[in-house]
């Protein structure tokens, strides 16, 4: 049974979601989208100008008539919505936790799905994947999508992005869509990530908080790893704290991007201070825009 807090979460991403969906749905997420496939429809006679590489011999051998593969554009998608849920989602400097901007963006994007006509899934993961909703059509099944994410306790506090894009190779059965949200506090992805590009659409949207990457200076400060339970003391205004904090979120960056960059996947930045749907209005429009 899910618990009053539970329930106000859920049906205020509803609300949310079912207020702006338009904006979202008119920002591109369609267009976005379009020609991610092709299928086999039937077959016809050959005639001359049609494409030798879409004869069809062991179907011809048998008719004694050269035919030809005819093939449509796939109308329907799949979108699976991998996220993460290990322990340093957890945090958040301002209104929102990492994990609740997830679960916005997350139901944002399974609505935009359903309203479009298509299948969607999930995959929740920490250091395994903890759980699989299969892909499905339809307003009852994204309102389980969100319970689940929202419901959702991980039995685990780290991260294994590299199982969890594995995985989602495996229950995507055919091309579709693949969105990872995640803040990337992980190592050793890479390879899995351009496995998965190869054959999937992938798109990252990556959460992050500002104290992440700049903590202001009021002096002693004690602070827990959520991942490894490792807790210490630190002087905020330290010159060699920020300097190490500086350099490790940097390098963070730029291991994140090359990844993304070496798996020719588009992304998308969000904090915890922005407005999810307007990001997301903006991303799927430049998106729809390159691909005219």
């Amino acid at each position: 049974m899910l618990g009053s807090e539970q329930i106000r979460r859920i049906r205020a991403i509803e609300f949310t979601t079912r207020r702006l969906l338009d904006d979202l749905m008119s920002g591109g997420y369609r267009s976005s989208f379009k020609g991610q496939g092709v299928q086999f429809s039937e077959h016809r006679v050959y005639v001359p100008g049609d494409d030798v590489r879409h004869i069809d011999w062991k179907v011809s051998a048998r008719t004694r008539d050269p035919l030809v593969k005819k093939y449509e554009e796939e109308r329907e998608l799949s979108v699976l919505l991998v996220v993460d849920a290990s322990a340093s989602l957890s945090f958040g400097s301002v209104k929102q936790t990492k994990a609740e901007v997830a679960a916005d963006m997350a139901g944002m994007l399974a609505y935009a799905a359903a309203m479009n006509g298509d299948k969607v899934g999930l995959i929740l993961f920490s250091n395994a994947v903890e759980r699989i909703v299969p892909l499905k059509k339809g307003k009852a099944h994204v309102s389980r999508i969100l319970s689940e994410i929202i419901e959702h306790r991980p039995k685990a506090n780290k991260t294994n992005l590299r199982e969890a894009l594995d995985v989602a190779g495996r229950v995507m059965k055919h091309r579709g869509i693949v969105i990872l949200l995640s803040d990337f506090i992980d190592q050793d992805y890479d390879v899995s990530l351009r496995r998965l590009a190869r054959r999937h659409d992938v798109i990252a949207i990556h959460v992050s908080d500002k104290l992440e990457s700049s903590v202001p200076a009021t002096g002693f400060l004690r602070v827990l790893d959520p991942e490894s339970g490792h807790e210490q003391v630190i002087l905020t205004g330290s010159y060699l704290f920020n300097r190490w904090l500086g350099e490790f979120h940097k390098g963070h960056q730029t291991d994140t991007e090359t990844a993304w960059r070496a798996g020719r996947v588009e992304s998308l930045q969000i904090d915890t201070s922005s407005d999810p749907v307007d990001l997301l209005v903006r991303f799927f429009s430049a998106r729809s825009r390159r691909r005219r």
